[in-house]
């Protein structure tokens, strides 16, 4: 039996069609059980239109520029005192 973990795994490669048979078949069939998941996985198709709709547009060079050094300042600070992602 699928458990909602597991579908919060495999959620994109269902609705991108790249799961096997039998796999789409256990989806289907939790998803009829559980509306957490229905509403989960009807969210998860809605975030993925909605940036579909949006794809087409682009970042002002100038405005990814900075955005790119505030994240290395960002970055070369956390590195300096140790506190990045890699220390805890």
């Amino acid at each position: 039996m699928l458990m909602c973990r597991d579908l919060a795994v495999i959620a994109s490669d269902y609705l991108e069609g790249d799961l096997p048979l039998t796999q789409r078949l256990s989806v289907r069939t939790h998803l009829m059980m559980c509306r957490h998941c229905r509403s989960f996985i009807a969210n998860l198709r809605n975030s993925i239109e909605l940036m579909k709709g949006h794809s087409d547009q682009r970042l002002d060079d100038r405005y990814a520029r900075r955005l790119d050094e505030e994240i290395e300042r960002a970055l070369a600070s956390q590195s300096k005192d140790g506190s990045g992602p890699d220390q805890g």
